[in-house]
């Protein structure tokens, strides 16, 4: 039916909503910020339940194709969200993914997230099937060349207005990060009332940063400094820090880290796969130097860590998400995780 880009989802969904819609990509800000707006969307339309579903270990797609085709308990319209951790459905997930294709129904409405799906997922069955009957939300990286931009709409989104020269000094304290640029824009919201946001103050603002921030977080497990890294994320949780942002910025890290290594794996150069995943120049070595401590298989199961934290986060899985957000943060920095007794005791 459709291909748009993230930014024109709002208003293509507004009136109606067509029976699947696929939101694909690795800004884990957009990608989410999408899903809520589909799920807002689809709230006004009378879908009032929803099934939220990952594809890791033990999940069935034949056991997904029942619950889509069978009536709601209060013949209720339904959300089924499906979210592809690893952007690949298999075999099964091809097959069911076109059967629920050919059998849509007005009461069931079909959300899939995936990551960047590349040129060969594209000519497949599922994805040409989906396309045919659905809408594909392509949420595109945002580069250094559009970033200004792309902080200027959100900034006037916030009710804010800031020159140029404010602009860039966010840009380049950001360095492309899209999560960071939101969380600088919430704290912005804070100290501007409404005069005009001008360099003096945009410096003022984002040098004011809290102490522990994020993507210190980042850099911190890269460099394999575990000890660090777990002061750090002990002192956003002791700032209030929602887990749900960290968990974004962790998320964000591990699929960048799996796809690169994926892809010079199978043969191709670094610099290359870097540079396609959004990785800047001044990140590349950071970004190398944590790979040279990782295998594929452990960054699989960081990914299915991070599944397992968004899930207990929503309370759809039982488990202290702060233990399992540790856990992470000591897989992505490259070391053994702690016991589960001892995680408990650190993150108190």
């Amino acid at each position: 039916m459709a291909r748009i880009n993230a930014d024109q989802l709002a208003s293509h969904i507004k009136n109606a909503l067509p029976p699947v819609i696929l939101i694909t990509g690795d800004e884990a800000l957009v990608v989410q910020e999408s899903c809520d707006a589909v799920r807002a969307a689809a709230r006004k339309q009378g879908f009032t339940e929803r099934e939220l579903h990952h594809t890791d270990a033990g999940f069935s797609w034949d056991q997904l194709l029942q619950s889509a085709n069978s009536l709601s308990l209060f013949s209720e319209k339904k959300i089924i969200e499906i979210r592809v951790t690893n952007g690949k459905p298999g075999d099964a997930g091809s097959k069911a993914l076109v059967e629920l294709c050919q059998n849509p129904s007005a009461d069931t409405l079909i959300l899939l997230v995936f990551p960047k799906i590349d040129k060969r997922a594209q000519n497949s069955k599922w994805f040409k099937a989906l396309e045919a009957i659905g809408c594909i939300v392509t949420v595109w990286p945002v580069g250094m060349p559009q970033l200004p931009r792309w902080i200027d709409q959100r900034l006037k989104a916030a009710g804010l207005r800031a020159d140029s020269a404010a602009i860039d000094i966010l840009a380049a304290k950001v360095e492309g990060n899209l999560l960071a640029a939101a969380q600088e824009i919430e704290k912005l919201k804070l100290v501007a009332t409404n005069e005009l946001i001008d360099s003096q103050l945009m410096t003022s603002a984002v040098m004011e940063s809290a102490r522990y921030d994020v993507f210190g977080l980042l850099d911190k497990a890269l460099l394999g400094d575990a000890q660090a890294a777990s002061r750090t994320l002990l002192g956003l949780k002791g700032e209030g820090t929602e887990p749900t942002v960290i968990l974004w910025a962790l998320t964000r890290e591990a699929r960048i880290l799996a796809s690169i290594k994926e892809a010079t794996d199978a043969g191709e150069h670094f610099g290359q796969a870097a540079k396609r995943n959004g990785v800047w120049d001044k990140r590349q070595r950071l970004v190398q130097q944590a790979l040279s401590q990782q295998s594929a298989k452990k960054l699989h199961m960081l990914l299915r860590k991070c599944a397992l934290a968004d899930r207990t986060i929503k309370g759809m899985s039982r488990g202290d998400a702060w233990a399992i957000l540790l856990d992470i943060t000591l897989s992505l920095a490259g070391v053994d995780s702690f016991t589960p007794r001892t995680q408990r005791a650190m993150i108190r």
